[in-house]
């Protein structure tokens, strides 16, 4: 992805979650970024939230994953999610991510499990049960995801038509006749 900052193009790297929230094209975007310097290159890396890039940031402290291996986590799973499954000790589940194996998923559990707790304060419904929504809205959000919707584009579309006192049901029959809508 390339972004434009004063007048000077950036080519970062982004996971699909922040991908599909960004703004149209020409559009005024804040992202969160990563910039890593090794000995034979330099990246960086964008995020739309916090939570992201603090995942981000994680995964890469975990023996054996790197960008592309943390950015694919990212990409395939919402961090609200992963950090349920880091909690939980979700093996199976983890190594459904693309480039995700056995092993690999177990020292994610592993070496991230405290780290987790930490961020779990800036994702909502971790706080109050382990591995159940904490509100209507995040309850949908996960429905629509186990009804295939990627995660980005499932809360995009529970944002689009949630209202404060809309329960679980009522948001994912808005947000289904949203999705055939469109």
């Amino acid at each position: 992805m390339l972004v434009e900052v004063g007048g000077v193009g950036y080519e970062l790297e982004a996971p699909m979650s922040t991908i599909y929230d960004l703004p149209a094209t020409g559009k005024e975007v804040t992202l969160l970024t990563h910039y890593a310097v090794k000995e034979d290159s330099v990246a960086l890396y964008g995020f739309l939230h916090e939570s992201e890039r603090a995942s981000f940031r994680n995964l890469l402290k975990v023996s054996g994953i790197g960008a592309k291996t943390a950015l694919a986590v990212l990409s395939g799973v919402s961090t609200q999610d992963f950090a349920r499954l880091v909690q939980a000790g979700d093996v199976v589940a983890l190594t459904k991510i693309p480039g995700i194996g056995k092993k690999t998923a177990e020292r994610i559990v592993v070496e991230l499990r405290d780290r987790v707790d930490g961020l779990g304060a800036s994702l909502p419904g971790l706080a109050a049960a382990p591995g159940a929504p904490a509100d209507p809205a995040a309850e949908a959000t996960v429905a629509l995801q186990q009804l295939g919707y990627k995660p980005a584009e499932a809360s995009r579309l529970v944002q689009k038509v949630a209202e404060p006192d809309d329960n679980a049901e009522t948001i994912i029959r808005k947000a289904l006749r949203a999705a055939l809508g469109s």
